[in-house]
């Protein structure tokens, strides 16, 4: 029987050896910090920088679907570097908790950074950042005929909504975070809905369950009157994308924009609980894939040679429907928006894909935030960093232009 006992125990230990060996170090990072709690904005800073760049290696923790690449890479040559003038890059990358800094001027590489031993083959979680992609999800289906129009209500395309709230909400005021529906986006507090929508069970299981949760909510403003920022609202179009066009966000993101443009790795988006991607985050991404995204934008939604979004719709997608208060922002069509023409992408704990017409400047970033939002004046840290880089452009020009934020002091030593 010792015999027997000890012949088990060697098979599993040489088995989990080879599991072991199989794995890459940001899987075993992972494993070694692995989360006791479900929720992200609980887990300790070591297990948020082992858990952002392999969130979906393993399915126990996190289910995903591939965004798959295509055959051809669109190319991101080095450029002259850019000259910082005094910014200190090694406390910003510091004060940040940065993985990765890419800018992309004139469509050459100027300036790339790593931290948290990440590198450029890494992939990293983009929380927020995705939403930006959803909404350019919504121009595709726009352009396709999926979607008629964005002043169409959202029950025309989620029949399960009617009789809510969102009964006479628009897609586009969806898209600015205007329906008037009463919503808590508290990440201090695990009972606010942003915290508790995930985790939510509709008692039909024929009803998607973030409809299900989002249908309940309450009326407190009138549609198109108020800004409150709603990742329950960004997660309802992706549905709304999906039961739009017939096709899961992953493969419709792929079929767009991912392969066509030339993304250089496959991505993944990871899923809810009821197998959908969660659309108000979570797209794991290299950081160059992420400015390339960047770089699709400022092209105006060209891919593969063939329009994806309507005519003109990053214009529209920019421009901002309501001022924030938040670090001189407005917001758009799930994008934030600086004065100057800029709008960026922006994600919890740093994520971002800043994007500059009038500079044609791409800024990808992915950081491990020690405070989520940024509040403790991480977020205006890096908005001196991207006016750094503003002037360093215009120096190089020969010309000036509006900064992120108006003057702002350089970080210098």
């Amino acid at each position: 029987m010792v015999k027997w006992i000890l012949g088990i125990l060697a098979v599993v230990f040489l088995a989990a050896g080879v599991f072991w060996v199989s794995l890459d170090d940001d899987q075993r990072g992972l494993l070694a910090n692995m989360p006791t709690d479900r929720d992200v904005l609980f887990w300790p800073e070591e297990t948020r920088t082992a858990a952002f760049r392999a969130l979906d290696a393993f399915p126990a923790l996190a289910e995903a679907r591939v965004i798959e690449a295509g055959d051809a890479t669109y190319p991101l040559p080095d450029g002259e570097p850019l000259d910082l003038d005094g910014f200190d890059m090694d406390a910003f990358m510091e004060g940040q908790n940065a993985a990765a800094v890419v800018v992309v001027q004139d469509g050459e590489v100027v300036l790339e950074r790593y931290g948290l031993d990440f590198d450029a083959d890494g992939k990293w979680t983009s929380f927020s950042v995705a939403k930006s992609l959803t909404s350019t999800l919504v121009g595709a289906a726009l352009a396709d005929g999926d979607i008629d129009s964005l002043d169409d209500p959202v029950s025309k395309y989620l029949p399960d909504m009617r009789g809510s709230a969102y009964d006479e909400v628009t897609i586009r005021q969806l898209l600015t975070m205007s329906s008037g529906v009463q919503w808590s986006e508290d990440y201090s507090d695990p009972q606010s809905d942003v915290a508790l929508f995930n985790e939510h069970v509709p008692e039909d299981d024929s009803v998607d369950a973030l409809v299900d949760y989002m249908r309940q909510l309450p009326r407190d403003a009138q549609p198109g009157t108020r800004w409150q920022y709603n990742t329950g609202e960004t997660n309802l179009i992706g549905v709304l994308v999906r039961e739009a066009t017939g096709k899961n966000l992953a493969e419709y993101l792929s079929e767009k924009v991912w392969a066509p443009f030339g993304m250089e790795q496959d991505a993944t988006w990871i899923l809810s609980g009821s197998g959908s991607e969660i659309s108000g985050c979570c797209i794991q991404a290299s950081t160059r894939d992420m400015a390339r995204f960047g770089l699709f934008t400022l092209g105006g939604g060209m891919a593969g040679g063939k329009r994806v979004v309507p005519e003109g719709w990053f214009n529209e997608a920019t421009d901002p429907a309501f001022e924030t208060g938040r670090l001189d922002r407005g917001y758009a069509y799930q994008w934030w928006t600086y004065p100057g023409g800029a709008y960026a992408a922006s994600g919890l704990y740093g994520q971002g894909i800043f994007i500059d017409p009038a500079r044609d400047l791409v800024i990808a970033t992915n950081s491990n935030w020690r405070q989520s939002t940024g509040n403790d004046g991480t977020g205006e840290e890096r908005n001196r960093f991207y006016a750094a880089v503003q002037r360093a452009i215009d120096a190089r020009r020969g010309q000036n232009g509006i900064l992120v934020g108006g003057p702002a002091e350089p970080m210098v030593r």
